[in-house]
């Protein structure tokens, strides 16, 4: 179900609900009333994959901005034409982006999202973790991660994958995060569709971290897919399913 502000109830079964912030202390859900349109085309199983990766492209520039609107900010009095007006600017440091903040990729998913956070800002440095599901267990394997050479300690990092369901997977990667002497308080996991299963598991691991979703599926079934879902997202955007 979507969430235009979190104090509204999410439905995950017929007889329990309950808020973002009990399935995850940082839970922030992106109010926009254009995704209930989008996400009618990337869940309909004939959507063409042109149809679909044009929709989803969409659906992440929201999210991504939305992330973005999540790192600190200060207030700045500027000049307008006609009088002066009090704004708000990027309190990191330095004139752009490329010191701190890094865009990382659970490859092959999460590249989707990131090539939008690069479309937003290219000075952005981009980082990569491949792993990988069996699919007979549900269980996670780390075959290789490269991250910048430099200042990850202080930098804000969007962790980009677009399906939470297990949560193994996210898991495995801020730990790889973590070793790399990453923040967690300065991790932000941005997410198309989320399970409760999955947002639970990072709450009690990571409760630390924020997570920026557009919608929090029912439930994961017992091949642990995400219940309505969406199918395969990386098969379904770069068009190869079998």
């Amino acid at each position: 179900f979507f969430v235009r502000h979190t104090t509204i109830i999410i439905v995950l079964n017929m007889t329990t609900t309950t808020t973002p912030d009990q399935l995850h202390p940082n839970l922030v859900v992106c109010p926009n009333k254009a995704l209930p349109c989008l996400f009618t085309i990337i869940r309909n199983k004939d959507t063409s994959s042109v149809d679909f990766a044009r929709a989803a492209k969409r659906i992440s520039r929201l999210l991504v901005e939305e992330a973005l609107a999540e790192l600190p900010t200060k207030t700045q009095t500027i000049q307008t034409p006609c009088g002066p007006f009090e704004g708000t600017v990027s309190a990191l440091p330095g004139d752009d982006f490329s010191e701190t903040l890094c865009a990382v990729s659970i490859v092959r998913s999460g590249d989707a999202l990131v090539d939008v956070v690069r479309e937003i800002d290219p000075s952005i440095p981009v980082g990569k973790i491949l792993i990988q599901r069996d699919e007979t267990t549900a269980l996670p394997k780390l075959y290789y991660s490269k991250m910048p050479k430099t200042n990850m300690e202080n930098r804000y990092i969007l962790l980009c994958d677009p399906m939470l369901a297990t949560g193994g997977s996210a898991c495995m990667a801020i730990d790889t995060l973590l070793k790399q002497q990453c923040n967690a308080k300065h991790i932000l996991f941005v997410n198309v569709i989320c399970a409760p299963e999955g947002l639970q598991l990072l709450a009690t691991k990571y409760p630390q971290i924020k997570i920026i979703t557009a919608c929090i599926d029912e439930k994961l079934n017992e091949q642990k897919y995400i219940v309505p879902g969406l199918g395969d997202y990386g098969d379904r955007f770069y068009g190869t399913e079998s």
